[in-house]
């Protein structure tokens, strides 16, 4: 297993998905290569915990 070169498909950037990361997808039972480049991914699990934080609100 080597590095792979994958583009991200929200802003196409390349990025190298490691042999480390590779097994550690593996490991987890991930069938799937990323798409998203590691800032589009933190980008978008940003927007979804800040989507969630700005709900309904039943506590009071």
């Amino acid at each position: 297993m080597s590095d792979k070169t994958l583009s991200c498909k929200d802003c196409g950037a390349d990025f190298t998905f490691t042999e480390g990361e590779q097994a550690f997808y593996k490991e987890k039972g991930f069938e799937n290569d990323p798409v998203r480049c590691p800032d589009c991914r933190r980008a978008r699990k940003n927007a979804r915990r800040n989507q969630q934080q700005g709900g309904y609100d039943n506590r009071f």
